[in-house]
């Protein structure tokens, strides 16, 4: 990448007389002036050098750039949302091109590419026809550089420590990690064969990511008075509730969960360019990454939350805030270990056919192959202890109360009669799973691009084809044991007991949280009750669980450029049409179903392993015209207009033919027709793509090199929504064919829409006196109001084809998943000779988030804010000591669900440390 125009003299390093701009100062100005030249309105980050993006990770650089933010997991940023809008309504490329992951969306994974191995991100708010389609919020573009372009040999390297404090609380642990990285760019000119560059990059990082939270079960319901006849709160139907019958809203299961992690990555990026003659340019990129996650969990688990349950204190929302109950306690262990790989790349060949032509053809490949293998046991409480000796309790369920009066953490006290720390109180019930899922993303993809320079008003005629390929599978399989020999489990118990692996648990946790319970080693436990440590999968990896997902895209494109004067102020834009046809097949298994008498007078459903296969195809054609206009009325400032109509479609995880039933531990039914209600798809694959009208108008002022003021006004129609709905389907049961309403998510007639206002600034106060006049500041700020509305699978709305009728929900809607109303990102800087200092703030209001896959209840995050420091400083010439903290005011995240106010999760990750030197040459 070379320097903004007009500014040769900043960039000539070997004049002492001249003073060079670089650092985070050089970053904000070429970020200036890319949103200054595009023709669509964008905001971008963008780095002369390797290794200059300001940012630890891709997904916290992206929240600094205007109108984004980010999802936090782990403590990093992942999921990006524009304009206060979730991942499914943003487009995501890389090099130009869609990128495969291992997730089941369409998001990039951020945290699979090293942000020092990035050079550019642009995110192009107003869609072009020219743009892959897919993004109603926008499209996110990650770049490398290309060496060639980058004009200069470098051979840079870069060694990272990081101190992570919560880390340093699990026993035996430091806290340390480190991330190494090194690159090379180089030039050679081959005479007759032209000129040929290559560009080469790799990282290999090793970290920890801990985390403390308390969470509960992805299944809630609302419970009347009454109690079946296994003693569980009984479940009250949309209509009785709004008949006037009162209810509460309760999940199944509760956790207190200590997490140790171990993260592994390798990654390599290569690039090469080569130039045989003055009209023809290859380009070939590659990109790999070998990811290795190693995740040891300890819970602590009430697991029968909707049992017994007396003295209620219930939100005018629906949800408990006080409550006693029973319930068996469970100490689990699990060892989860996941391998993720991706491979990505692509070959462009551009050839000038003229003066006037020039043809563009690329193919691309993006594979990402993630696989989990989890090993989880369980041990719990029982009337008895391992020596046969009753319980203080002398109960196998212990009494409780369960307060969240008081803050977003809920405080449990249990019978103090009960020691959550003796390991010979979870004497029964032993249960070992072995789970294993394999998600494989796959994108094929070619196109051929043809532009056509003109004269007059129309400066360029641009036309393209496209097509790709997308396959998506995921495969789980589950073997799973029990046993209640007590002479066994008491040998097992006292030979795999381990101790408590972290201290100061949830300390930093409002109320008094447990800090600790007995815990034991699973791969002792899965070694001493089968002897072997990992047993293997099941011999039939048949489930209906499992997703087919094949899509099929064609699009095609024409598009204007043109660049004329109004009167006497400049104009230029472009202007086209887009047209996409998405043809998706999906296969699922159906199966056969057993009843089972559990002898108390309930029943359970039980999988015969008789299966059907089952294909759904559906298809869509989409037109996506476009408009976007630049009005330059005066040399300082810039209006901008833009009308398009975009799409985004649904998550491919989403499109599963799958049915799946859900029985968690505890759950009984007392007939068959209680049982299939149980019954839920996993998918709707004729979900269609979410179409929206957009206008966006934007005034910039640009009044020097480092100063922007900018604001633009956005408005989005969308003409479909999402809604539950009841479809019946038929299943087997006990040999005979039961026809069941399946209740799965279809596009509504629903009209809604999103307006908004984000705003821009950014200066360096060059007017102060030295040495203050390094001083900078960058704010953005984004304001968007909707009243889109999504309603829960089990408690909103739900339409009856049938009939035409919906049935009223009893818990309100929730918006759009991602929206949040407020987003801000505040900036100070000092950049001034060798001394580089940066304060970051991110704000983000309150949002809904879907679960991946859809078709779950609602879940919300609450609001968030988050403060990073950076610090460098260059100790001679090339050389750079870099300082970085994280979330240094260790902000915990906290989910709601299925309404707000009610506490699902919090989770605290600590803050985070790190300290690098790098060498370039």
């Amino acid at each position: 990448m070379g320097e903004p125009e007009g500014q040769a003299a900043e960039v000539a390093a070997e004049d002492e007389n001249v003073i060079v701009v670089s650092g985070l100062r050089q970053t904000i100005r070429d970020s200036i002036e890319t949103k200054r030249a595009a023709t669509a309105i964008v905001d971008a980050l963008s780095a002369d050098d390797i290794g200059d993006i300001p940012a630890i990770s891709v997904g916290q650089a992206i929240q600094t750039i205007t109108g984004a933010t980010t999802h936090r997991e782990k403590g990093d940023a992942s999921e990006i949302a524009l304009r206060g809008l979730g991942p499914f309504l943003s487009n995501a490329t890389f090099n130009g091109r869609e990128a495969s992951n291992g997730s089941g969306d369409r998001s990039v994974n951020f945290n699979q590419f090293p942000s020092e191995l990035i050079n550019q991100i642009t995110i192009y708010k107003s869609q072009q026809a020219s743009l892959v389609e897919g993004g109603v919020a926008g499209t996110i573009e990650l770049g490398t550089l290309r060496p060639l372009d980058f004009g200069r040999t470098r051979l840079q390297g870069e060694i990272k420590v990081n101190y992570n404090p919560y880390q340093d609380r699990i026993v035996g642990d430091g806290g340390m990690g480190w991330r190494g990285t090194l690159s090379y760019v180089d030039q050679f000119e081959l005479g007759g064969l032209g000129d040929f560059g290559v560009s080469i990059g790799y990282q290999r990082q090793r970290t920890s990511n801990p985390e403390e939270t308390m969470a509960g079960s992805s299944t809630w319901r609302a419970c009347d008075d009454s109690v079946d006849v296994a003693g569980v709160c009984r479940q009250v139907s949309n209509a009785e509730a709004n008949a006037g019958t009162p209810f509460y809203i309760v999940p199944n299961a509760l956790v207190f969960r200590q997490i140790s992690e171990e993260d592994e990555r390798d990654a390599v990026f290569g690039a090469v360019q080569w130039q045989p003659s003055p009209t023809v340019e290859v380009n070939l990129d590659v990109q790999y990454s070998d990811r290795y996650i190693n995740e040891d969990r300890s819970d602590f688990n009430f697991s029968e939350l909707p049992l017994a349950l007396q003295n209620r204190e219930v939100d005018p929302s629906g949800y408990l805030r006080y409550v006693e109950g029973a319930s068996s306690l469970e100490s689990t262990s699990t060892l989860q270990e996941r391998t993720e790989e991706y491979l990505g790349g692509g070959l462009e060949i551009a050839v000038d056919v003229s003066d006037r032509l020039r043809l563009v053809g690329d193919v691309s490949y993006s594979d990402t192959r993630r696989f989990d293998q989890v090993r989880s046991t369980r041990l719990r409480t029982d009337a008895l202890d391992i020596y046969g000796n009753p319980t203080p309790v002398g109960n196998q369920r212990v009494s409780y109360t369960y307060d969240a009066r008081d803050s977003f953490a809920p405080v449990f006290t249990i019978d103090p009669r009960f020691d959550v720390n003796d390991w010979s109180l979870f004497s029964d019930d032993a249960r070992l799973r072995r789970d294993e899922r394999e998600r494989n993303n796959t994108i094929w993809a070619g196109r051929l691009d043809a532009s056509y320079e003109l004269e007059g008003f129309l400066s360029a005629l641009h036309a393209g084809v496209r097509y790709s390929q997308q396959t998506y599978a995921d495969h789980t399989d589950r073997v799973q044991f029990t046993q209640g020999d007590r002479a066994v489990d008491r040998e097992v118990n006292l030979a795999c007991r381990t101790q408590f692996p972290q201290r100061d648990f949830l300390s930093d946790a409002p109320g008094d949280q447990f800090s600790s319970w007995a815990t034991f080693d699973p791969v002792c436990l899965f070694r001493e009750y089968l002897g072997t440590e990992d047993p293997g999968p099941s011999d039939d990896l048949r489930s209906i669980g499992n997703t087919d997902i094949t899509e099929d895209v064609w699009a095609g494109y024409i598009m204007a450029e043109y660049d004329h004067e109004l009167g006497s102020m400049p104009v230029r834009g472009n202007f086209g049409v887009r047209v996409v046809n998405t043809a998706v097949t999906s296969r699922g298994l159906r199966s056969g179903l057993d009843v089972i008498d559990n002898g108390d007078g309930s029943i359970r459903l039980e999988e015969t392993g008789d299966f059907e296969d089952v294909v759904i195809e559906h298809d869509t054609t989409r037109i996506l015209p476009s408009v976007n206009a630049i009005f330059e009325v005066s040399p300082e400032v810039q209006v901008r207009a833009a009308v398009y109509r975009a799409m985004s479609r649904p998550a491919p995880s989403a499109l599963t033919a799958g049915r799946s039933i859900q029985l968690e531990d505890g759950t009984s039914f007392t007939d068959v027709a209680d049982a299939i209600r149980g019954i839920q798809a996993s998918g709707s694959p004729r979900l269609e793509p979410l179409m929206s009208w957009n206008g966006d108008l934007a005034v910039e002022w640009y009044p020097n090199a480092d100063t922007i003021l900018a604001g633009t006004v956005y408005y989005k129609k969308f003409s479909g929504g999402f809604q539950p709905v009841i479809f019946n389907e038929d299943f087997t049961i006990d040999g005979q064919t039961v026809n069941v309403p399946v209740t799965q998510t279809r596009n509504s007639d629903d009209k809604s829409r999103i307006y908004g206002l984000e705003v821009t600034a950014a200066t360096r106060f060059s007017f102060l006196p030295a040495p203050l006049d390094g001083l900078g500041t960058k704010i953005s700020y984004n304001y968007a109001d909707s009243n889109f509305e999504t309603q829960d699978v089990r408690l909103g709305d739900i339409y009856d084809p049938v009939t035409e009728t919906v049935e009223p929900g009893i818990i309100p809607p929730a918006n759009i998943s991602g929206y949040s109303k407020h987003v801000l990102s505040a900036q100070v800087y000092y950049d001034l000779g060798p001394v580089n200092l940066q304060g970051i703030y991110n704000y983000r209001s309150q949002y809904f988030q879907d679960f991946v896959g859809g078709n779950a209840q609602l879940r919300y995050v609450a609001g968030n804010e988050t403060f990073d420091l950076r610090a460098s400083i260059d100790l001679m010439r090339g050389v750079s000591l870099r300082l970085e903290a994280l979330n240094i005011t260790n902000e915990p995240k906290i989910t709601y669900m299925p309404v707000v106010g009610s506490t699902r999760q919090y989770h605290y990750y600590g803050s985070k440390y790190f300290l690098g030197l790098r060498v370039k040459m």
